[in-house]
């Protein structure tokens, strides 16, 4: 099993961030560019990786009182992960994304991990501000 966490911290109310992260008609804009999630039935959703040209069957479960979004897939155990959104004063706020992969045939390795990670904070990132710069102005 291999898992990869990462952080980053943004200028934003976690209120106003946890609502982007947990918008599905936008979740392609803050993704990684290989990802795509197709909503079927809440909490069903289907996930297709570029990478492998496969769909996969999988859950996203939203938590607003938590501000937590967690997902997984639904048939196979290959992979699952979450997203925490923290308030750390000051209007600004933390997000943390873990992923565990269970089959080493879905860890695509974790130089590709890390910057797939790190690049879908900074485009949460660019979203939030978009959002709150429209909101505001």
């Amino acid at each position: 099993m291999a898992e990869y966490e990462r952080s980053r911290t943004m200028p934003a109310q976690p209120e106003h961030v946890f609502d982007q992260a947990a918008n599905v008609d936008q979740l392609d804009a803050w993704l990684p560019d290989a990802l795509h999630v197709d909503v079927e039935d809440p909490p069903a959703v289907t996930v297709h990786e570029d990478r492998t040209g496969e769909d996969m069957p999988a859950l996203l479960r939203s938590e607003p009182d938590q501000m937590r979004l967690e997902w997984g897939t639904r048939e196979q155990g290959s992979y699952a992960g979450w997203l925490q959104v923290a308030g750390i004063g000051s209007g600004a706020s933390e997000v943390t994304v873990h992923l565990s992969f269970f089959d080493a045939g879905h860890d695509p390795g974790e130089q590709a991990v890390n910057d797939a990670l790190d690049g879908s904070l900074r485009q949460l990132e660019e979203q939030v501000r978009m959002r709150v710069d429209n909101a505001g102005g």
